[in-house]
């Protein structure tokens, strides 16, 4: 997301040969070797380059299984309004029951959506990670892998696929560790919270690889200026900015467990040529650097263990935060930031269907030849937004 100071996505990254930060060869000087008039020079090979093969799969499987979500949608048969009927079966839910042109919340659902009554009352944790491989519509696809691309190529070139790819796991479960605690009426799902933690993480590599940048001051406004902006945009409505926050949390604390560097000098240190004696030791990592690590490393335990045991015990974060729900969604005169399911009353004479919300008190009558529970609901889901 960032190439040195720019890109609007995300990465800050470390070396390659043309940077300016970098030394090339070591030029001590050295004890002469087999000839008083030959002085060796070795090359300082700097840190080894990874093939970025994870990301694009990551990218392919979401890509799936969205296809694989609007297929068993079938919109035509389970719905009576569809967008792009030339589709198909994969053709979208209505506007205003999706407007992200996608499927419906009952298929996502049935995929693997976060839906915590679920994981707390039917032990259905599973979907505390199935929830990060789904999407729901066009538009929150194509942004998260957009993301995806920028952000995590460059992290598993520099860092390579075993780092990256349990910052990107375990950072998704840490966003849906605390969307659970928090949002409880309504489904969640998307991989912002995974793709949060590796901007995290970016932020916490830069902090704890210091000394090993040369534009570390801008490099760092700019990428907590555009963590800043992304979160602000979660307090739009129908924004899971819990799972943003917590995927955050989680990935900035992965960060300095995961993505520390040895510091430049005991990597000279280990291109000295034959022969050449030091009289200082240079150690692998700065005394801040361990610290960070172990203190890191202490609170995502922490973290984790009292999140899993308040979500298994049924605990609800909003009746001990009276204000914490603004940290998703800041109502307006524009929007409103309600989230309550949507519950109709129905009544049926012969084909005649007429619904009634709960939750806005709008009537609707349809008529029905083919009436079937899925077409109920969502049309009980548009009258209801």
């Amino acid at each position: 997301m960032m190439e040195e100071e720019g890109q609007s996505s995300n990465r800050v990254r470390v070396h390659s040969r043309r940077m300016t930060n970098l030394i090339h060869p070591v030029n001590l000087e050295m004890t002469p070797l087999s000839s008083p008039n030959v002085i060796e020079y070795r090359e300082v090979k700097h840190f080894k380059k990874w093939f970025p093969w994870m990301t694009p799969g990551f990218f392919v499987v979401n890509v799936i299984l969205f296809i694989i979500t609007m297929y068993i949608n079938n919109c035509p048969k389970n719905s009576v309004s569809c967008i792009a009927r030339f589709l198909g079966r994969f053709s979208f839910q209505s506007f205003k029951e999706n407007p992200l042109l996608g499927p419906s919340s009952a298929t996502l659902d049935k995929m693997g959506a976060l839906e915590v009554d679920k994981v707390v009352d039917k032990h259905e944790g599973w979907r505390l990670i199935t929830c990060i491989w789904l999407h729901a519509g066009i538009f929150h696809l194509l942004a998260n892998m957009l993301s995806l691309l920028v952000i995590g190529i460059r992290l598993e070139q520099e860092f390579g696929f075993v780092k990256v790819g349990f910052l990107y796991a375990i950072s998704g479960l840490g966003g849906s560790l605390l969307s659970a605690l928090f949002i409880q009426s309504s489904i969640s799902v998307g991989a912002s919270g995974a793709l949060f933690g590796l901007l995290g993480g970016m932020l916490s590599e830069l902090i704890t690889n210091w000394s090993i940048y040369e534009k570390k001051l801008s490099m760092f406004l700019t990428l907590s200026v555009i963590i800043v902006i992304n979160l602000a945009v979660g307090i739009l409505p129908h924004v899971d900015n819990f799972a943003h926050i917590g995927g955050f949390l989680s990935g900035f604390l992965l960060g300095f467990v995961f993505l520390i560097r040895p510091q430049f000098g005991w990597v000279t240190h280990r291109y000295y040529p034959p022969g050449y004696s030091s009289t200082s030791v240079v150690p692998k990592f700065k005394m801040y650097q361990c610290i960070l690590w172990v203190g890191s490393l202490i609170l995502l335990i922490i973290g984790f263990t009292v999140g899993f045991v308040l979500l298994l015990r049924g605990f609800d974060a909003n009746d001990h935060c009276s204000w914490c729900h603004y940290l998703s969604c800041i109502p307006t005169s524009k929007w409103s930031c309600k989230t309550e399911a949507a519950y109709c009353l129905s009544d049926q004479i012969g084909n005649q269907l007429n619904l009634t919300c709960s939750t806005n008190g709008k009537t609707k009558m349809y008529t029905l030849t083919d009436l079937t529970s899925s077409k109920v609901q969502g049309l009980c889901s548009e009258l209801c937004s």
